[in-house]
């Protein structure tokens, strides 16, 4: 009877010890995007890169933004453990007015939910501001 209790007691551990779960896990190199200032019309595309730092292939399954003036690109296919992955994003840089936008990813990972950020500043250097100081008083003109 003591060997039988043993021998189920030394599966049972073993069999807990096979079973460990493998997961994905989501490592980015920065989680927000500063564009600065940056003309009207300029290059809008960034990129957030990626790291799968988990034991198991990640599978990027949405990536969305909060409005249609960002675009988020997923990658294609499963990034394996240790590889690392991109996720563009362009923005619509003729729409004058700060940048102040989340991008969402949804993945297996770990933390299966991620929020990317990006921030900035897109300014039209062609039109005059009213804030601009004139050479001449309003009287002189």
């Amino acid at each position: 009877m003591k060997n039988l209790v043993l021998i189920l007691f030394v599966g049972l551990v073993s069999l807990g010890a096979m079973a460990q779960e493998k997961v994905a896990k989501i490592e980015f190199k920065t989680t927000t995007i500063d564009y600065g200032t940056i003309e009207k019309g300029s290059d809008g595309v960034r990129v957030f890169e990626f790291t799968n730092t988990g034991n198991a292939p990640l599978i990027i399954s949405n990536v969305k933004s909060t409005c249609g003036c960002t675009v988020p690109k997923k990658p294609d296919g499963p990034i394996m453990p240790g590889e690392t992955g991109e996720i563009s994003v362009k923005y619509d840089t003729n729409r004058v007015n700060p940048i102040r936008k989340t991008i969402t990813v949804t993945s297996n990972a770990d933390t299966p939910t991620v929020a990317l950020k990006i921030k900035g500043l897109v300014v039209d250097s062609s039109k005059n501001s009213v804030l601009e100081k004139k050479d001449k008083s309003v009287m002189e003109q």
